[in-house]
């Protein structure tokens, strides 16, 4: 079955983007089928791969407004088991279009009902807590929470966890909280560490064991067009979510009846 997954944090510039891009092209690394749909107006998880936003005539919007099929706005990339469907221009109006639209809240759900053969599908949803956000949270089997490890990262945390709450009782009742991902950790500073403590004290074996590093390497790769796995696989960045999509993959092939949190070896 495939599983969906809404990258969501309504604070920006937390890495969520960054997470979607290089989650799923490790996935894909993985040999995993996986398809990565940009639900953010900005376009960035698909210029993080090569596509620009003004170069798209097809998008998620046109299957959104049920102008086309999921399949015919899908493009390949340069992983072989990595496809994206980008964002567009268009994307920055659907939140008022779809207000009085039926089904409003289910339009990505119908939309990637038309979707087969992916293991995965990764939203990299808008930093807002808007309709297009809403829509991703109800097509998705679990959410992913990228959390920066700084002062205020907890800011906004609770009012994320009560939409999905909301979500839960009136949208999308097996909607799940696949993790907690600690992101631009910066191992010479003191406030990262206490971040990390006060999270995993606070969350326990919510919080995923992978913590992504702040490093270069990882804030140069999206003007190249390409995620960390091709630009330079040997640094830090890359390894943390190589380790991610292990740490994933660990859980969701987990025999049943064993804990979803259980980490890799």
């Amino acid at each position: 079955m495939t599983r969906i997954l809404s990258i969501s944090n309504q604070k920006g510039g937390v890495g969520k983007t960054t997470t979607a891009v290089n989650l799923a092209a490790s996935l894909a690394s993985a040999e995993r089928r996986t398809l990565l749909v940009d639900l953010d107006p900005q376009g960035n998880a698909g210029s993080g791969l090569g596509i620009a936003r003004d170069q798209v005539e097809l998008s998620i919007y046109d299957a959104l407004v049920g102008e086309r099929r999921i399949d015919e706005v899908v493009r390949p990339t340069e992983f072989g088991y990595l496809d994206v469907a980008p964002a567009s221009r268009d994307l920055v109006g659907a939140e008022l279009e779809l207000v009085n639209a039926d089904r409003r809240e289910f339009r990505l759900r119908d939309a990637l009902a038309g979707v087969q053969g992916y293991d995965f599908v990764i939203v990299d949803c808008p930093p807002s807590l808007g309709l297009l956000t809403l829509n991703s949270l109800t097509a998705s089997t679990s959410v992913l929470v990228p959390l920066q490890c700084e002062y205020y990262a907890m800011e906004g945390l609770s009012a994320l966890m009560s939409t999905i709450n909301l979500v839960r009782q009136g949208l999308n009742p097996a909607l799940e909280i696949e993790g907690i991902l600690l992101t631009m950790f910066d191992r010479r500073t003191t406030l990262s560490a206490q971040v990390v403590n006060e999270v995993r004290g606070f969350f326990g074996d919510q919080v995923f064991q992978s913590v992504i590093p702040r490093n270069v390497r990882l804030s140069e790769s999206p003007s190249f067009g390409k995620p960390i796995l091709l630009y330079d696989i040997e640094s830090a960045g890359a390894q943390g979510y190589l380790a991610l999509a292990q740490e994933l993959l660990a859980k969701s092939d987990a025999p049943s009846g064993e804990p979803k949190s259980a980490a890799v070896g």
